[in-house]
This record gives structure tokens, C-alpha cells and sequence, in this order.
């Protein structure tokens, strides 16, 4: 390769550069890992093939941007590649008959775990399995089922593990599950999951890392680049740095460590003493954005203004006493580190906007973006508008609505629920918004994510119309504003020479697309720091 030659050269119908203003370009040329040149020519870059270059010719071909999911669980999809498929379940003797196959080849006594990506309400029982219906798959091992990262059902076997007995208290912030008849019925919520969860032996090094290989390309396939993971243990990014040394990611990653279930500032404290060694170690594919907190809970329990539907009595609940979070945040941002907070209810979005501002006062001179809101799924104007006027950016998770509108509907009525992520608001408002899936409760993929906030479709239909937005300014929100978000607008999010090589490629114009088509779109080629991280496609030929 001569010194100004390109490495790889895409000609396309159309390269969309989402720089604003700019027209259509149809040649891109990358070198080593960045983009060298764009050309509105689609031969206009030809001086630069050599021998060397990889060269696609594709004249009925879009290009954008890779995109970021910026609220995910990498590690969740990870470890559910080697967990009980039970999303495939139709009904629970399906979800009991999993787990049985897999208790035949699992040793008496051994952990079996099942996938965390599925909802109750998709069962032909519209309800979760039970502790007891869980025995009658397996008694002869403890049996941890997941579903998203707020909820579990475990067997009889495991609470006796745990010494989980009818006279268990619940910790401040969880749950502990009982039927109709009063007694356990194996439910764990929010802050009373690690009462079993501390049991569960990790699994191995290599089988983890393997996990990561299938997961990021799982990812990759819809056209994502980037993944910001909003619940990391120390131990997990021990696991995410191995990974990356054995070139095993196929996205990059941007790690949130969790400091849920954490109750006090000194224990954040021990935490940020944990990550001290990880602000040296990062590099472009893999780094540590910053700290994770919950202030509620999730679809059961997001703390809100007005009584629940299902339950005049209950209004959700907070998981921090707002002093005690201003502390545990302070400590964070102090140490230089940057905040992410759960907060889903309105009265958790409230609450933390008041813990920020104090933050914001008694620390004047934090950088933009510092301190960030995950989800605000409830937000009003009111509260949108606070948001703005303090410089806190927001992710909204359009397909965890799609998913679970249903579910939610059953605690907050069919109001509340049209009014969630409502991304036309924030954007009139100019907030710093951008967007994610919050896999596993709602399914991750580029365009099945610009779908659903072009469309405000879920599975109970159209809800919210009102909060839709246009298909270029989805694009934004996991491109250019993704990158804003975790501090790479100069890295990443457009395509223009300098920046990472990270382009999809589409074998039609998503923007013409629309429905079923659109949602279920793939890229044919997804590249990363000018890396091929999926296979080739079929439909075009790739030249020497």
C-alpha cells in the first residue's frame, strides 16, 4: 500500500455523511482505522486503490454511521448466550421443559440460569412461572430465572441456598415475592435479588469471553458500533478487558460499573478505589464512561407522582434517600468520574433533578455531560424543560416501550404509558438526547429502534403518536448525539475524514423504507475502525 493509498473502498448509491448541510457523497476511503476521504464522485477516490485496497462496489447501496445503543446490557446478552433459551417459550410447560433439558445434562446441585430477554405477558399464561412450578422442571438444582435486570423467580431449591424463609424480611428497596396463600412464591424484585444472586458462581473465564464474541456480534448484525453497557461489575469489565485483549469484541463498548444495590457514599467510595486502575487501560474499543446508579425501580416499581392503577395503595418506590444520593454522586464526580442514574417514574425523574442540582451547585465547573438521566421515561414538560436548563442529557429506550407497553399498562394505565420517552419533546426542547434499546427488556437493533420512535408502535399498537419523531433526527439520536453523549463527537458519529472508521452498509435506503421492513432491516456490512465485523454480503461483489 503506498502511503495515500486506502485500505478500503466503499462506492455506494449513497453515502450519508449526517453532517449537517452536507450533500450526498458516493465513495468513502478508509486508512488503517479512520476515514481517509469522501467523494460525491462515486470514482472520485479512485487514485487511492492499490493492490492492497479492499474495494466494494455497491452503486445500489446506503452508507451512514455505525450506531450506538447508548442504554444497554451487553453483559446480560453475553451471559444469556450460554443460559435456557427461555424467550423461545410460548407457554410455561414450554419455559419448564427448557429448563428440564437442561437440568438432564447439568450435574445435581449446579446453577442453571435462563436468558433475561423475555415477558410474561408474551406466555399463553399472561404470568410469571412460579418457585413451586419451577420444582416440577427440577428439584435437584437451584434455578435462577431472570427477566430484565429488575425481576427474578427462583426454586424452592435455591431460597433454601439463600436461607430465604417465610419469616425473611424484604431489604429496604426489594421485594420478596408471596402467591394468593401468603407463602414464597419464589419473587425477587429490585434490591432483594442479590439475596440468591451472590450464590450464583461465575462462570468460567473462556466461557465469558465467548459469550462476548457472540454477543457483540449479535449487535453488530443490526448495524451497532457501539455499546454503552449501564451495569457493570468490577468483575465484568476484569472480563470485558480479556476479551479485548483476546480481540474477541466485535462493538466497542462503553462501561457504566454499577453501584446498584450500593446504600451509602463510603461504600461508592470502595468502588471508585476499585476503578482507579481503569482510567489508564482504556483505548478507543474498550473504556470505562463512568458510574452507574438506580434511583427506582423498574416497570413494577418506578416511583411515581400518582398511585399506581393496579394498586391505589402503591406509588413505587425510591431506592436512595435523596441526601444520601447527593453524597454517593459527589464522591463520583469529585474523583472525575461521570453519573448515570436510573431514574423511570416521574417522581424518580423529580427527585433526581433535585439531587443534581445541588450537585451542580456545591461542584461549579463540572464539564457538560457529567451528569446523566437514564431513561426519564415519565418526564413532563416541566420536568424536560429542568433538564435542559441544567445541561442534563437523557437516553430514552424506545424498544423497551415497544415490549412492554402491555406489562405497563397494567401498573400505570394506558395514560401514563402513551406519555413515555417522549423524544419529539426533548428534541423541541433541545435537550442532549440520545437513544438505546435497554436490552434485555426490550430488543436491540439500529432500525428496529428508529422504527419504533418514527412510529410509536409496541405490541398493543400506537402509543403516544404525538411523541414520534422524524427518521433523520432517530438517526441523530444513535449517531452524532450518541457520541456527544459519551464524549466522542470528535471520534465518531458523522463520517468525515479523521474520524473512526465505524459505517453500516444497507442494501436499501432505510429512509424509503417503511413498517415491518424497516424494523426488521439489517445492514449487509457493519464496519468498526474500518474492520469488517459481519459477515460480507451476499448481494454485491468485493473486489481485489
Amino acid at each position: 500500500m503506498t502511503d495515500h493509498g486506502a485500505d478500503l473502498l466503499i462506492r455506494a448509491g449513497a453515502v450519508h455523511t449526517l453532517v449537517p448541510g452536507q450533500a450526498v457523497q458516493r465513495a468513502v476511503a478508509v486508512r488503517g482505522d479512520r476515514i481517509a476521504a469522501v467523494s460525491a464522485d462515486p470514482n472520485g477516490l479512485d487514485h487511492l486503490v492499490s493492490a492492497k485496497t479492499q474495494v466494494h462496489d455497491l452503486p445500489g447501496a446506503t452508507v451512514l454511521p455505525a450506531f450506538d445503543d447508548t442504554h444497554t446490557h451487553l453483559i446480560f446478552a453475553a451471559l444469556g448466550a450460554h443460559d435456557v433459551p427461555v424467550h423461545h417459550a410460548r407457554n410455561i410447560p414450554e419455559f419448564l421443559d427448557l429448563i428440564r433439558q437442561r437440568a438432564a445434562v447439568t450435574p445435581e446441585g449446579e446453577w442453571i440460569r435462563t436468558t433475561t430477554n423475555w415477558q410474561e405477558l408474551n406466555l399463553a399464561e399472561r404470568r410469571m412461572p412460579t418457585a413451586a412450578e419451577l420444582d416440577q422442571a427440577t428439584d435437584r438444582h437451584p434455578v435462577l430465572v431472570k427477566r430484565g435486570g429488575h425481576n427474578d423467580v427462583v426454586n424452592h431449591y435455591a431460597l433454601r441456598l439463600a436461607g430465604i424463609t417465610e419469616d425473611t424480611p424484604a431489604p429496604p428497596g426489594g421485594t420478596v415475592g408471596r402467591g394468593a396463600d401468603g407463602k414464597l412464591d419464589g419473587r425477587l424484585i429490585d434490591n432483594a435479588l442479590h439475596l440468591v444472586e451472590h450464590l450464583v458462581p461465575a462462570p468460567e473465564r473462556a466461557e465469558r469471553i465467548n459469550g462476548l464474541r457472540l454477543a457483540t456480534r449479535d449487535y453488530a448484525a443490526t448495524g451497532i458500533g457501539t455499546v454503552r453497557d449501564c451495569a457493570v461489575t468490577p468483575e465484568d469489565y476484569a472480563v470485558l478487558l480479556a476479551a479485548r485483549e483476546a480481540g474477541a469484541l466485535s462493538t466497542r463498548v462503553r462501561a457504566l460499573i454499577s453501584a446498584l444495590g450500593l446504600t451509602s457514599a463510603a461504600q461508592v467510595e470502595d468502588l471508585l478505589d476499585v476503578m482507579e486502575e481503569w482510567r489508564d487501560t482504556s483505548d478507543p474499543w474498550l473504556s470505562v464512561w463512568g458510574v452507574k446508579f438506580g434511583l427506582d425501580g423498574g416497570l413494577e416499581a418506578g416511583a411515581t407522582e400518582e398511585p399506581y392503577a393496579c394498586d391505589h395503595a402503591f406509588s413505587g418506590m425510591l431506592l436512595w434517600e435523596p441526601d444520601a444520593l447527593v453524597e454517593a454522586v459527589e464522591a463520583v464526580v469529585r474523583r472525575g468520574w461521570r453519573v448515570g442514574t436510573h431514574a423511570y417514574g416521574d417522581r424518580a425523574v423529580r427527585t433526581l433533578l433535585d439531587v443534581y442540582e445541588r450537585v451542580l451547585e456545591r461542584n461549579p465547573g463540572l464539564p457538560a455531560g457529567t451528569l446523566v438521566m437514564e431513561h426519564g421515561g415519565l418526564a413532563g414538560p416541566e420536568q424536560q424543560a429542568r433538564a435542559v436548563a441544567l445541561g442534563i442529557p437523557v437516553t430514552i429506550q424506545q424498544p423497551l416501550l415497544h415490549d412492554t407497553a402491555e406489562v405497563e399498562e397494567g401498573f400505570w394505565g394506558p395514560e401514563r404509558v402513551a406519555r413515555l420517552f417522549p423524544a419529539r419533546g426533548w428534541i423541541d426542547l433541545g435537550a442532549e438526547v440520545s437513544a438505546g434499546s435497554d436490552f434485555p427488556v426490550g430488543q436491540f437493533g439500529a432500525m428496529r429502534s428508529v422504527w419504533g420512535m418514527t412510529t410509536r408502535q409496541t405490541v398493543i399498537g400506537v402509543k403516544g403518536p404525538e411523541h414520534a419523531i422524524t427518521y433523520d433526527e432517530a438517526l441523530t439520536l444513535h449517531t452524532a448525539g450518541a457520541a456527544r453523549l459519551t464524549g466522542e463527537a470528535h471520534l465518531r458519529g458523522t463520517l468525515t475524514p479523521g474520524r473512526l472508521a465505524d459505517l453500516t452498509v444497507w442494501d436499501q435506503d432505510p429512509a424509503r423504507c417503511t413498517g415491518d421492513a424497516l424494523r426488521d432491516l439489517r445492514p449487509t456490512h457493519t464496519f468498526v475502525g474500518g474492520l469488517l465485523v459481519t459477515p460480507t454480503g451476499t448481494r454485491y461483489s468485493v473486489q481485489p
